[in-house]
Formats: C-alpha cells, sequence, structure tokens
C-alpha cells in the first residue's frame, strides 16, 4: 500500500532539460578528467573503427595476390594497433574510475549535508529506509550513469560516426543499404524509453520499501523476538519482495523483448549489406574482394554500439528513476529556514557580511497567543500564552497528547507557530537565525542517543575541541564519573551502536554531561528520568540540579516528584495551561495536579512495598 511519504517519488518527467542540467553539475568538478576521457575513448574508436582497414589490406595486399611483401612492416602496425588499444583500455578504466567514485561521492555528500538542513516534520514522515536508499542505492546508479554509461555513449558515438564515414569512403551504395535501418532503430529506442521509465520507478520505489523493511526489522529485532512475531514479519517482507520481483520481471522483460530486436535490425543490415556486396564481387563491379570483408566487419561493427546501447538503455532508465528521487530529496525545502531577511542581516551560511551582529541569549521566552497544529482540523496548542524569565525553570505535566512535546518542539524551534508569535529575549525568533537559536540549546530525552565511539567521544560530540581535562570535569559535575571509572578502559570505553552496551541511565548521565560541557543556556529535558530506578534516578536528579543551575529550561516530567523544586508547574490538558503555580502551591489548590500527584505518591509506595 503507498504511503504519504512516497508522494515525492510519483514524479513523471521525461529526460527533462532541469534534471540534465542537476546531473550536469555532479560532472563539472571533473571536466578536466572528462575532456581527457573523451579523447581517450575518440581514441579507441578510431582505433576499433581502422581495424576492419587492416583487414582489407590483408586480404587485397597479401591474400588475394598470394605475396608477402611488406608483411613484416604490416605485422609491426598491427601490433602497434593492439598495444595503443591497450593503453587506452588502462587509461579508460583509471579515468573513469576516478570519476565514478568522485560523483558517487560528492552525491552521498550533498545528500547527507541537505539531509541535515531539512526540518523535523521531514522526517517524521518519512521511514530511516526511504532515506538510506537515496544515498546508497539511488546515488550508486547515479554515479554509474554519469561515469560508465557516458564512456560507453562517447564510444559509441564516436564509433558510429567513424565507421559511417568510412563505410561511405569505400561503396556509398553499399553504405546506404545499412544506414537503412537505422530510422527505424531509432523509432524503437524511443518508443522503449517511454514505456520502461515507467516500471525502473516502480523497480526503485519497491527498492526503497525493501530497505526501510531491513531497516525496521534490524532496528526492531529485540521487539519481534519478545513478541514472537519472525514468521508475520517474514510474510510482511514477502509481500514487499513478491512487488519488487513484479516489477522486476516486468521491466526485464521489455528489456528481453527489446534486445532480440535490436540484433534482429543489425543482422538484417549486415544481410543487405553482404547480399548487395557479395553480387557486386560476382559480377565484377568495382568491389575488391578485401572491401566487400572490410565492409561486412563494419556492418557488423556498426551495429554493436547500437546493441550496447539497448543493452545500457534499462540501466539509463534506471538510473533516471533514481536521479528523480535523488533530486526530489536534494529540491525539498527545509520547512524551518532562514529567510533571505535574516541571512543579509545576519549573515547566515553562504552569504557575506552581516549588518548587524547577533544578540547575546538571555533566555527570555514568551508564548503570545500561539495556535500549532501538525495536520490542518487537529489543533495541538490553542491560544497558548507564557512568559519565562530567564533562568526559570518550567516543569510540564499532563496526560500523553496533551502538548507538552509540542511546547519545546516550538521552543527549540523544530516547528514553528501556525498562529501567533514565539519571542525570545523580547524578539519574534523567526527575524533571527535559526542556528543562533540552537546553538545556544541542549536537549536530554529519555532514551538519549549515543553515537557509535566512546564515552569521551560522546561527551565532547557538543563541542569537539574540548580538552580530556574538560570532559572529566563535565562528567563529575553530573556525578558519571563514578560509573565511568568503573568501566573497562574508563573514558575510552566504546559504547556501541546506539549505546548498546550502556544503561539508560548511564546514557542519561552521558547526555547531561555532553550538555554540561557544551553550556547552553536554554535545558529541555524530556522525560529524563522515567526509565530508570529510584536510585538512578535521584543520581540523575542531583545531576539536573547542578544542569539546571542559571539556565532557562523546560521540564517534561511523568514523575511528579522529580519537578518539586521547579519554579512554576504547568498542567496541560488539550493544548491549554489549566493549572500553574509551584508544587506546593498546586498542593494547597487541591485540584487537578493535588489529586495526580497523591495518586502518582500512592502508586509509587506501593510499589516499594512490593520491592520491600
Amino acid at each position: 500500500m503507498p504511503h504519504d511519504w512516497q508522494d515525492d517519488d510519483d514524479v513523471r518527467r521525461g529526460l527533462d532539460v532541469h534534471l540534465l542540467r542537476r546531473l550536469l553539475a555532479y560532472v563539472r568538478p571533473y571536466r578536466a578528467l572528462v575532456l581527457r576521457l573523451v579523447f581517450v575513448m575518440l581514441g579507441f574508436a578510431l582505433i576499433d573503427s581502422f581495424t576492419p582497414m587492416l583487414t582489407k589490406i590483408a586480404v587485397d595486399n597479401f591474400a588475394v595476390p598470394k605475396r608477402t611483401d611488406g608483411l613484416v612492416w604490416f605485422g609491426v602496425l598491427c601490433l602497434a594497433i593492439a598495444v595503443g588499444r591497450g593503453v587506452a583500455n588502462l587509461l579508460m578504466i583509471r579515468i573513469g574510475g576516478r570519476i565514478y567514485t568522485g560523483i558517487a561521492h560528492d552525491v552521498r555528500r550533498d545528500c547527507f549535508d541537505h539531509l541535515q538542513e531539512l526540518s523535523f516534520s521531514y522526517f517524521d514522515q518519512r521511514p530511516v529506509g526511504w532515506i538510506l536508499a537515496r544515498i546508497t542505492s539511488d546515488s550508486v546508479l547515479v554515479s554509474r550513469s554519469l561515469s560508465w554509461v557516458t564512456v560507453d555513449l562517447i564510444d559509441g558515438i564516436g564509433k558510429l560516426v567513424l565507421m559511417t564515414a568510412l563505410m561511405l569512403w569505400l561503396n556509398v551504395r553499399l553504405a546506404g543499404l545499412v544506414l537503412s535501418v537505422v530510422p527505424v532503430m531509432g523509432l524503437i529506442i524511443w518508443w522503449f524509453q517511454r514505456i520502461s521509465l515507467d516500471r525502473y520507478r516502480s523497480v526503485r520505489r519497491a527498492n526503497s520499501e525493501i530497505t526501510g523493511a531491513f531497516n525496521e526489522g534490524i532496528m526492531g529485532a529485540r521487539t519481534v523476538k519478545t513478541l514472537v512475531r519472525e514468521d508475520a514479519n517474514l510474510a510482511e517482507f514477502q509481500g514487499l519482495t513478491a512487488e519488487m520481483r513484479t516489477v522486476s520481471i516486468s521491466a526485464a522483460r521489455w528489456s528481453s523483448f527489446y534486445l532480440p530486436l535490436a540484433l534482429v535490425l543489425g543482422a538484417v543490415g549486415s544481410g543487405l549489406a553482404l547480399w548487395r556486396g557479395g553480387t557486386g564481387v560476382m559480377a565484377g563491379e568495382s568491389v575488391s574482394y578485401g572491401t566487400l570483408v572490410a565492409f561486412i566487419a563494419y556492418a557488423v561493427g556498426f551495429f554493436q554500439p547500437l546493441q550496447d546501447l539497448a543493452r545500457r538503455i534499462p540501466e539509463i532508465q534506471n538510473a533516471q528513476a533514481a536521479a528523480e528521487r535523488i533530486l526530489a530529496l536534494l529540491e525539498t525545502r527545509p520547512e524551518i529556514e532562514d529567510n533571505e531577511d535574516v541571512k543579509t542581516r545576519f549573515a547566515t551560511r553562504g552569504t557575506g557580511a552581516a549588518l548587524e551582529p547577533l544578540p547575546e541569549f538571555r533566555g527570555e521566552i514568551e508564548f503570545r497567543d500561539v495556535a500549532f497544529r501538525y495536520v490542518e482540523g487537529e489543533p495541538v496548542l490553542v491560544d497558548f500564552n507564557l512568559h519565562v524569565q530567564p533562568g526559570e525553570t518550567i516543569a510540564l505535566v499532563g496526560e500523553t497528547g496533551a502538548g507538552k512535546t509540542t511546547i519545546v518542539n516550538l521552543v527549540s524551534r523544530f516547528y514553528e507557530p501556525t498562529e501567533g508569535t514565539i519571542l525570545v529575549d523580547g524578539v519574534d525568533y523567526r527575524t533571527l537565525p535559526v542556528r543562533w537559536l540552537q546553538q545556544h540549546l541542549g536537549i536530554v530525552q529519555q532514551d538519549p542517543h549515543m553515537f557509535t565511539g566512546t564515552i569521551a567521544s560522546n561527551i565532547r560530540y557538543g563541542r569537539l575541541d574540548a580538552s580530556p581535562e574538560e570532559v572529566r570535569r563535565a562528567a563529575t559535575l553530573v556525578s558519571a564519573d563514578a560509573f565511568i571509572d568503573s568501566c573497562p578502559e574508563a573514558y575510552d570505553f566504546e559504547v556501541g551502536e546506539g549505546g548498546r552496551n550502556l544503561s539508560t541511565g548511564q546514557k542519561q548521565l552521558i547526555a547531561l554531561a555532553r550538555v554540561m560541557l557544551a553550556d547552553p543556556r536554554l535545558l529541555i529535558l524530556d522525560e529524563a528520568t522515567s526509565s530508570v530506578d529510584t536510585e538512578t534516578e535521584q543520581r540523575i536528579q542531583q545531576a539536573i540540579s547542578t544542569v539546571l543551575e542559571g539556565r532557562t529550561s523546560f521540564i517534561i516530567a511523568h514523575r511528579l516528584s522529580t519537578i518539586r523544586a521547579a519554579h512554576r508547574i504547568l498542567l496541560i490538558e488539550e493544548g491549554r495551561v489549566v493549572e500553574a503555580g509551584t508544587h506546593a502551591d498546586l498542593l494547597k489548590r487541591q485540584g487537578a495536579y493535588a489529586r495526580l500527584y497523591r495518586s502518582q505518591f500512592l502508586e509509587e509506595r506501593a510499589l516499594r512495598v512490593i520491592r520491600d
């Protein structure tokens, strides 16, 4: 079943100028290599085109008259041509390989760079496997098309031009017979291109779904095993691979139909030349045996480039479908980005000198009549107002779906208000650079992400120039040093992919040390202690108290006992603040917060009794 995230893949371009221009932009940095490759391939084509002339010389000068005068020099010429062909082949592989790897590198680099610029909404709508398919298999197809397929095209076109000229020079009438099938071949190529492109678009789309399924299967392996979902997952995956098989067979069927047709047309042209040329020789016309043999070689060789093109057309169509998908990614504009006025004033990425210096970040946040919705007609926040002073800690509590995460996403400018205004230090944050706000932002999530590498590299991730002493100091400040020192190799301990060698509590302590080292002025804590035991929670709470000091902070809390020290607690229901105040004030009111706190307190006490 198609998903919404596939809509941008349903492009229906031909080989339009825009697509070609974008692809050629990747070739431009290698134009010197391309020029050398063109000369090499033209030399290659010249050698191959001249080879039948050697046959003509051998037949007319040595075989028919039965003499050997000059045979040694003829042998030397043949050897030189063979050596030249070998050198040209070597140069072709070396230069073509450099172009191929360079273009593949550039396409992947641009895709990765652009993905980092895109807004959160882009990743919310697309599976990881879909994105991986763009950077891996699609980029390989595009780079291969722009290098090796181009090599074959240059070689083929060069041979066609040279062989046509040589055939016309040898015998105009025989050349006309061979060339008579070329218009028919051109019509078949045009017709096949139109039909096969849709098939290869379907192949690329199916490939993306399979890549996504692989990714989900690997990432969710633990859940699959605990729920005994292996057979059901296999059945779903077989459905995807069956679709891939169906569309691939359809594309291959068209390829298998086209190639024999091209071979038949080539054989017809060669047969016409053989029939007319053989008749001319037998009738004593001005066609020598050597000319006839050379001409038959040219007639067969003339259709070889066309047959090679027939074999390459499916790959070209597949590459076009891949290029369309990569182009769709690269042309996707971030929903959250600086406008031209901001770029000019503050010299954000890619602009010149700044007209205004970036303001100092103090940490005052204000929501003014803010409304937000992810989907039209489904509001998440309605007329939301909040004024946060610099250094104030705001705790957000409420049921799942109340709008807590949306509030911090708006503060972080991962999304922007649908209506209303958010001010940072008294200024609408849409008039300031996105990176200015986010470089002052630190986030610790319920299950913080760890990057493959050491504990030290993960702490240093937000400040790559930090010294080992600064890394240790940050870990000590959040009380992470005790468990780190107990690890094998201490700060050089490998955390594994996603931090699989660490517990959730240890990952949270490392994330807090990372924030402490980066020293942001705005801090978001998203359920930072909801997945750990009571003892670990106490250590993390002590670390949080250290991290919060002097920073504007938003805390999304599940355990209400962890937010008693917050300056203000907001109880959110359906995108609105229904209660606000300190922990003590809200308990005195005996409202919804007090009832929620008492209920949670009784649950936690019952759990402690059961454990004891």
